[in-house]
């Protein structure tokens, strides 16, 4: 485990914003995705344990569904949780953004770093954590755990019509690509300035820090913080859990 499980340097403090208000359809009807169990307990209450088994993490803000604020704090309540962390639940907006934003205003004062991550990648391990908040700490504004790609990938002009032929564009060269996951890490007066300055539609928060013209810096992710989205990584994910029980040894 890295150094950064240690506690935070006086005055250091690192909180995470959790997004949870997805609804999650490519998972099917049912359940938003971030409440769907997993191995018998809610991914949520996952990706909740995964940042706070960093010893760095001293709060986590979940961003529920704006009706859900109160079954989602019912749901902490109910699983065991660190007593060294802090949770705090907020309702959430319409969009992913939106959220994000609701849970940084709910952020009390003296939290210098903060970690946005997807309730949607419950397995993270807290060493790629760790790593992130540790290059935040030694000076990067903004941090994202990436892996490189096995695939080769093609930009194409998107079909009008699902299932068409779609023409090839160009191929990147893959060894400057990346698979960008989270928890992703910021310096606070950062992540603020790029909520509140950026409107566009983005999928992640560094995206928008880089509209910023701030420079994002990647640290090394893992295979196991994968993002469940499809009822395959439902599967993948309760194997992993399996063998991670196998090698505990209970």
């Amino acid at each position: 485990m890295s150094d950064v499980s240690r506690p935070s340097p006086a005055g250091v403090r690192t909180a995470a914003v959790i997004p949870a208000a997805g609804r999650g359809v490519r998972l099917g009807p049912g359940a938003p995705k971030a409440l769907r169990a997993l191995n018998g307990t809610p991914m949520l209450i996952h990706a909740v344990r995964a940042l706070a088994a960093s010893r760095a993490v001293s709060l986590v803000v979940v961003v529920a569904p704006p009706d859900g604020a109160a079954d989602v704090k019912s749901l902490l309540d109910a699983h065991a949780l660190p007593e060294r962390t802090d949770f705090l639940v907020v309702p959430g907006g319409a969009s992913r953004q939106e959220s994000v934003k609701l849970g940084l205003d709910a952020l009390p004062p003296g939290y210098d770093i903060v970690l946005v991550h997807d309730a949607a990648r419950p397995l993270v391990p807290v060493d790629t954590v760790d790593a992130v908040i540790e290059a935040v700490r030694d000076g990067a504004h903004a941090v994202v755990p990436a892996l490189p790609l096995a695939d080769t990938v093609k930009e194409v002009e998107p079909a009008r019509t699902p299932g068409e032929p779609e023409p090839v564009l160009a191929t990147p060269e893959r060894a400057r690509l990346r698979a960008v996951q989270t928890p992703q890490g910021f310096d606070r007066e950062t992540l603020l300035r790029a909520h509140e300055t950026v409107t566009d539609n983005v999928t992640d928060d560094a995206s928008m820090v880089e509209q910023l013209g701030e420079r994002v810096v990647v640290v090394p992710g893992h295979e196991e913080a994968f993002k469940v989205t499809r009822p395959l990584d439902m599967v993948l994910a309760e194997a992993v859990l399996a063998r991670r029980r196998l090698n505990d040894g209970f």
